[in-house]
């Protein structure tokens, strides 16, 4: 193995001279002894997309640079890098030549070194090896301080139009120099203006137009860290003569949080501003009540708690002063910090079974109280584990199944109380779902894929105005749908359920979907997700269950024992294209059994039919889910009952593989397809195969139905079939 190395490292080599790059020192020559106290060292390990640590920083002169790409810095595998500076590019210095080229396994053991000079600016340093790009950076090197001691040189040059006494009229410019003889240059120039003035960087000259005597206090560094003494530039500014009589307009604004009877909590602002037409405004002064006048330079801040009044004035540069004006407030101190979240409570209302299962709905009303001063600020529930919404009204739930409704409310002081739930049970009624064209329960009318942003209301047969649009549907020609969604507007406009502005969206949205163009592919809707919202508009009847998965897949079987089907309840459907997935996850060496029940009527309170799993059984059709290789007869894809597919139609995947299944239902037209392939046609006349009826399953009892509902069956414990991504687009 070390030989093979070997012999690779000698091929990259050989290739990488090839391409341009020089392994320096080459293996076998001595170390050059290191002329420099400045080590440079980068080092590299398996990883080829990094240096496991490089330098960022270098002074200019000798330095000594080390790579090291051995077993010692990580290394387990042979694998060479190297470090290679780019003179080729114009932004980065170009005056180093160095391309070294180590691995664990040559004569250095992977550890080079080279004596380079560096200069003032970057260098650009990268892996040249194919593969290896990101293997790369900057090191910038400055100018080296030396033993500099010495503080830079300051001068100062004031500026402006003077009279004769020497005095700046209207303004003065102040320029500030410095210079640095100890070597390492001038880093920075300050200045500060008066004795109590704050420091600043000095980039331009300074323009003093206030009237006036004035102190410029100026210093410099350099980047040696020496600072020089504090000198300054005194000078005064007096206003050009002018016939100004007329003293500034002045005024006050108080800001602050106030409480209910109008004072500031804990602190005022005041806020003073003052303006000249004349000569212009010179300087501004306030006082806080008898208090001595004091110079404006910024808000002044009250916070002592009392009443209080703010004086304030204002001097023009022909020297009017303002007449005296005030403000009054009185500042409080704040109430005690409000630490306890809201009292959140609920009451779920709604009419009740003799099991305490809500019938049809269940109102959820949510409270919440805060009695610690802030109020609250708001309240969130979340159903079924979904997303935290904002509560405005009580919470309707509809769908038949267990829910847990989650709530919590904030206060204005951010308190966030701990999220309460509460679970109850809906159960369906005696009132099937509406039989609409479509199934749609978006909040806004979407059209294929254009978003009109009208509400999705419920109109007055109990479907929802994007159900009536019928944007699955397959249509020959984009002017028969659009045809179609203009009379289900007309008739919604004369109803009264949308208006002007909202027919217009519609109409627009239906425009833009494209659908019914040629080459225009509708989608289709997802019955079930993967989400715990979506599984929550089934409804499991009879026996066993379903189990939604973190995976967002759903098992059948595992818990709960007993035949019996989850059915999604909210529409019938009438010529379709169903997809799904399953798999077999059966335990040990058994196979699942499933099926996919299609076009079976309402199953509660049917008049012919106490147990209303056997419903879809009876007046239905099952396409099969069965790779088992003996017992039933009725293999996947077959129309059980009806019309039998051996496994060798069905084409058997691996147990635990999923298997994409298409079912299609065109009049009484059924195919299905696993896979892509096409592995059973059925045409319903209504004549069974069992002959004479097994007493085992009933079987269905020829009744041919234009449209009915989709469920998926349980057959056991030991029959676990999962499905996830269900979805049907109607013919």
């Amino acid at each position: 193995m070390i030989r093979q190395r070997r012999v690779w490292a000698a091929l990259l080599a050989a290739l990488l001279m090839m391409l341009g790059v020089q392994a320096l020192p080459a293996a076998g020559q001595p170390e050059t002894k290191a002329a420099a106290d400045q080590v440079l060292t980068w080092t590299a390990g398996n990883d080829i997309d990094r240096y496991l640590s490089a330098p960022r920083t270098a002074v200019a002169g000798a330095a000594t640079i080390v790579f090291e790409n051995s077993a010692a810095t990580g290394n387990t595998t042979g694998m060479p890098h190297t470090l290679t500076f780019v003179t080729s590019d114009p932004e980065f210095n170009s005056d180093v030549q160095l391309n070294i080229l180590a691995n664990p396994n040559d004569a250095r053991g992977g550890r080079h070194t080279a004596q380079v000079t560096l200069t003032p600016g970057r260098y650009f340093y990268h892996c040249t090896i194919p593969g290896h790009g990101q293997m790369q950076g900057i090191l910038t090197v400055t100018e080296a301080t030396g033993g500099d001691t010495t503080a830079p040189e300051t001068s100062a040059h004031v500026s402006g139009t003077q009279n004769a006494q020497g005095e700046y009229v209207g303004s003065a410019s102040v320029a500030l120099h410095a210079t640095d003889e100890g070597g390492s240059g001038v880093e920075r120039i300050e200045y500060a203006i008066g004795d109590a003035g704050a420091w600043q960087p000095y980039t331009t000259p300074v323009v003093v137009d206030q009237v006036g005597s004035h102190t410029v206090r100026y210093r410099a560094f350099d980047k040696a860290g020496n600072v020089s003494a504090e000198k300054s530039a005194a000078f005064t500014v007096v206003a050009p003569q002018s016939d100004d009589t007329t003293a500034p307009e002045t005024s006050a604004t108080v800001s602050g949080e106030r409480d209910a009877g109008g004072a500031y909590i804990d602190m005022a602002t005041v806020t003073v501003s003052a303006s000249d037409t004349g000569t212009g405004v010179n300087t501004i002064e306030y006082a806080i009540g008898s208090g001595a006048w004091q110079p404006y330079a910024g808000p002044v801040m009250v916070h002592q708690v009392g009443e209080h009044t703010v004086r304030y004035r204002a001097t023009d540069k022909a020297g009017n002063v303002a007449a005296e004006k005030s403000v009054r407030f009185t500042v409080v101190a704040a109430p005690p910090a409000d630490t306890t979240p809201p009292v959140t409570g609920v009451i779920v209302e709604g009419t009740k079974n003799a099991s305490g299962a809500y019938v049809n709905s269940a109102r959820a009303t949510v409270t919440a109280t805060d009695a610690h001063g802030s109020g609250v600020d708001r309240i969130e529930y979340s159903l079924d584990g979904g997303p935290y919404l904002a509560y405005s009204a009580p919470v309707v739930v509809d769908r038949a199944g267990a829910h847990t409704l989650a709530y919590r409310a904030t206060d204005k002081a951010g308190n966030t109380a701990a999220a309460r739930t509460v679970t109850f049970t809906v159960v369906s009624g005696q009132v099937p779902a509406p039989d609409c064209p479509e199934y749609d329960e978006r909040l806004t009318v979407i059209v294929g894929t254009v978003d009109s942003g009208v509400r999705n209301r419920v109109t007055d047969n109990r479907c929802r105005i994007g159900e009536l649009i019928e944007d699955e549907k397959e249509w020959t020609s984009q002017a028969l749908f659009l045809k179609h969604v203009n009379s289900v507007l007309d008739a919604l406009l004369k109803e009264g359920v949308v208006d002007e502005r909202e027919s217009t969206a519609i109409r627009k949205a239906a425009r833009q979907s494209g659908i019914g163009r040629p080459g225009q592919t509708e989608g289709y809707r997802s019955l079930f997700d993967g989400t715990a919202e979506s599984l929550a508009k089934w409804q499991q009847v009879g026996g066993g269950s379903f189990g939604l998965n973190p995976d967002g897949t759903i098992t059948s079987g595992t818990t709960t024992p007993g035949m019996g089907m989850l059915w999604f309840p909210q529409r019938k459907y009438g010529d379709f294209s169903l997809k799904l997935q399953w798999r077999d996850d059966a335990p040990g060496t058994g196979n699942a059994n499933s099926g996919v029940f299609v076009r079976f009527p309402w199953v509660h309170d049917h008049p012919e039919e106490s147990r209303p799993e056997w419903v879809a059984v009876k007046y239905g059709h099952e396409v099969q889910v069965l790779d088992r290789p003996d017992g039933d007869l009725y293999k996947t894809g077959s129309v059980y009952g009806f019309d039998r597919v051996g496994l060798a139609g069905a084409g058997v995947t691996q147990k635990g593989t999923w298997n994409d299944y298409e079912i299609r239902v065109e009049g009484q037209h059924f195919s299905v397809l696993r896979n892509g392939v096409l592995i059973n046609e059925f045409d319903n006349t209504g004549g069974q195969e069992f002959s004479p009826p097994r007493s085992d399953d009933p079987g269905t009892d020829g009744r041919r139905f234009a449209s009915g509902y989709i469920g998926l069956q349980v057959h056991g414990t030991t029959d676990v079939v999962s499905y996830r991504d269900i979805r049907i687009k109607e013919l």
